[in-house]
């Protein structure tokens, strides 16, 4: 992918001031109970090396994600149709954008929003559906990642390789053989829920289950050509377009673009990413404010998902919506509005 020009000794925002936001159960920008070590400088960090073991592969992992980029590779091309590829980018949408980014993002990583109990339930259903593993795993990935944001501890960090950062730290877990503790740690909140637990066990019948849907409306519109296609793009192709979108914001967006904000990390702003992961890109702005559910922080940067919380908001669905960076905006907004 083509770098973006790095601006970020352009006069950035000096190191940002506390939110003065009321820290909630779960938020990692506040909840940081593990203190991230020294940087590691390109070496991969002691805590990286310790999960590079055998007994610590994650086969389900390898699998699945094998198993979707194999079909893409050899099905996708002999089972292309228009129609297809509309469902395909209908769906990419409502589970990058709606699932990933607001859902278990902004919503559930980030407590950016508060909503009805359905509708949360019902975004993290759609998140589910994206394939990047539940909830409880994702959200607890996330969290340790901004608590340890290209330290030592970072799942995914870009110091460890750039191909690490993509896609190769999947190979292995994140919990080292601990899940239960590990999400007990991270995602007290979430594990707690019996529903997000049982989201959990749905993660791989909920797929096999959209397979079946796939497949059958596009048998009913045009037979049985119609609905392979419908399965490849609808399910596969549209997994794997998934995958990449949200793996670009841990890799290209700790390596490439520019800074608004002065950052402990090395998370940057890049437009190529804000576009296909749905406004993700501006990723400097949402680590220097990360409760913040608008990322755009400049007129020019563009989020969609951003676009589709204000819809929400205005039908009632979401409030609270945290949309200002301290206190002290948000007391200059709520004066200039009376």
């Amino acid at each position: 992918m083509a770098s973006v020009i790095d601006n970020s000794t352009s006069s950035p925002t000096k190191t940002r001031p506390s939110d003065g936001l009321k820290p909630q159960d779960g938020d990692a920008s506040v909840d940081a109970l593990e203190q991230p070590s020294e940087a590691t400088d390109g070496k991969q960090a002691p805590q990286t090396l310790a999960r590079k073991r055998r007994a610590n592969v994650s086969y389900w992992s390898i699998g699945w994600l094998g198993l979707a980029h194999l079909v893409v590779l050899i099905a996708a091309p002999l089972t292309f149709t228009w129609e297809a590829l509309a469902v395909m980018f209908v769906l990419h949408w409502m589970t990058g954008s709606l699932g990933i980014c607001l859902g278990y993002h902004r919503l559930l990583t980030h407590t950016g929003m508060k909503t009805y109990n359905w509708v949360r339930y019902t975004f993290a259903t759609i998140g589910t559906l994206a394939g990047e593993g539940s909830a409880l795993d994702w959200v607890a990935d996330h969290r340790k990642h901004h608590a340890h944001s290209d330290q030592d501890g970072d799942p995914h960090s870009p110091h460890d390789g750039g191909l690490w950062s993509h896609m190769g730290w999947l190979v292995y877990h994140t919990h080292n053989g601990e899940r239960k503790a590990y999400l007990q740690r991270w995602v007290p909140d979430l594990y707690k829920e019996r529903g997000m637990r049982i989201l959990d066990m749905l993660f791989l019948p909920l797929h096999i289950l959209s397979g079946f849907i796939l497949f059958g409306a596009g048998y009913a519109l045009g037979g049985t050509s119609m609905a392979w296609s419908f399965l490849v793009w609808g399910l596969f192709v549209r997994l794997v377009g998934v995958l990449h979108a949200t793996w670009m914001v841990n890799s290209a967006s700790h390596m490439f673009g520019y800074k608004n904000y002065e950052t402990t990390d090395d998370s940057r702003n890049n437009w190529i990413v804000a576009i296909v992961a749905y406004g993700e890109g501006w990723h400097n702005n949402h680590h220097a404010y990360p409760r913040m559910a608008k990322h755009g922080h400049k007129w020019w940067e563009f989020d969609i998902t951003w676009q589709a919380i204000k819809l929400l908001r205005a039908c009632g669905l979401v409030w609270d919506v945290v949309d200002y960076r301290n206190v002290a905006e948000k007391k200059a907004g709520l004066e200039a509005a009376k």
